[in-house]
């Protein structure tokens, strides 16, 4: 039987991996955040134009992180997402694969939890394995992180080697208060579109 509760004592705290991702990749860096803990984790980490947040959708995470990464193949993309927010979508991760862009990161932030709806323990604190699906995908760079050193090791393949790469980064499951983005989709949009295409974005 699984150990339901490894969870609340893994290494890697949630906001300090998002901190640690925001600042190593530098101003050229765009983020997609899944809605719920990865959106207040990079809220916290350091709010910025650079950073598109769900609200809602979920599972539409990697889809619109992808969809980005074609547009702009000269920019790295990343995507940080939950667990349960990409078994939602897991779909996704195929289509990835076909598609290939090797500007695009997914990182997985897995406290093997929904964390929104009561910490209910998702699929991951089972069987699931998600860096092995998106190796089976066909996802060429992927890998599973639990601690510092291995985070440090990983975070040069997450922000400049080609991909597209999956990492999922096993985070203590933990209540944390909630740092929300705005909730304007059409200011989060214009805001969004602005630091990446100038005024031309928005007219």
């Amino acid at each position: 039987m699984s150990d339901l509760s490894r969870a609340d004592r893994f290494e890697l705290r949630r906001r300090e991996v998002a901190k640690k991702i925001l600042d190593a990749g530098g101003d050229e860096l765009l983020i997609v955040t899944g809605l719920g803990s990865t959106n207040w984790d990079f809220t916290a980490a350091g709010d910025c134009d650079r950073i598109f947040p769900l609200w809602g959708a979920m599972g539409g995470a990697v889809p619109l992180a992808l969809g980005l990464a074609l547009a702009q193949p000269m920019r790295r993309v990343l995507v940080a997402t939950g667990d349960a927010e990409l078994l939602m979508g897991m779909g996704s991760l195929a289509t990835v694969a076909v598609q290939a862009p090797d500007n695009l990161c997914i990182a997985v932030f897995d406290n093997e939890r929904y964390g929104e709806t009561g910490m209910q323990a998702t699929a991951t604190a089972h069987t699931a394995d998600l860096a092995a699906i998106a190796q089976a995908c066909g996802i060429p760079v992927t890998g599973t992180v639990r601690d510092d050193a291995e985070l440090t090791a990983a975070m040069p393949k997450m922000l400049t080697q080609p991909g597209p790469c999956v990492f999922v980064i096993k985070v203590r499951a933990e209540p944390l208060p909630f740092i929300l983005p705005p909730k304007d989709g059409a200011y989060l949009k214009d805001r969004f579109r602005l630091a990446l295409l100038g005024e031309a974005g928005i007219v």
